[in-house]
């Protein structure tokens, strides 16, 4: 049973990659107050959690009745961060820098935590070891994600208001360039089928 955990746990922290999606996240809410980032948070998690338990259980089956496959996966949700990571580096400036209230459950919940990486892997997962063993691995991997994204006010304090504003226009790069990796990969997908 423990390495079972081992094997579904590792390449699920990977997958969740919660230090890589750390930046991003702090560039998405580095201008809210305390209160404001403990809600967003709550939001990400909640969503993350509902979005891969319930993927976990029916994933297979909703792609199937909706002809979906992992590569169209992957390329809507690269879609999705490469407009969000545009969008904050063109025009970040000439809008107010108050985010959405719904900047927990997109794109932080998914698909940057819960996203196609995870999700992919929570399958693959699931048919080697099954259900029950993955779904305690996804647990614990969300809790992590929990822990280390409360920490963010403390590396906002760190770099200070300059720091934190020049630290965003580099993440949101990064985040673009995720976003085309993820979208490659989709269309990788699409290619190696037909």
């Amino acid at each position: 049973m423990f390495t079972n955990f081992i094997m579904t746990f590792i390449p699920l922290f990977v997958a969740f990659d919660a230090i890589g999606v750390l930046p991003i996240y702090l560039s998405l809410t580095q201008d809210m107050d305390k209160g404001v980032r403990g809600r967003v948070l709550r939001h990400s998690i909640i969503t993350a959690s509902a979005i891969t338990v319930l993927f976990l259980l029916i994933g297979k089956g909703i792609f199937i009745i909706l002809g979906i496959t992992i590569s169209d996966f992957q390329i809507g949700g690269g879609l999705i961060l490469l407009v969000i990571a545009i969008t904050d580096i063109i025009f970040s400036e000439q809008r107010s820098r108050k985010p959405h209230p719904t900047v927990g459950t997109v794109p932080i919940g998914t698909p940057l935590i819960a996203g196609p990486a995870a999700l992919t892997t929570l399958i693959m997962l699931s048919d080697i070891f099954g259900i029950p063993v993955t779904m305690i691995s996804l647990v614990v991997n969300i809790i992590i994600v929990w822990i280390i994204f409360s920490s963010a006010s403390r590396i906002i304090l760190f770099l200070g208001e300059g720091g934190a504003r020049a630290a965003s226009k580099v993440f949101s790069l990064f985040l673009a360039a995720i976003a085309v990796m993820i979208i490659r990969r989709g269309i990788e997908g699409v290619l190696k089928i037909y």
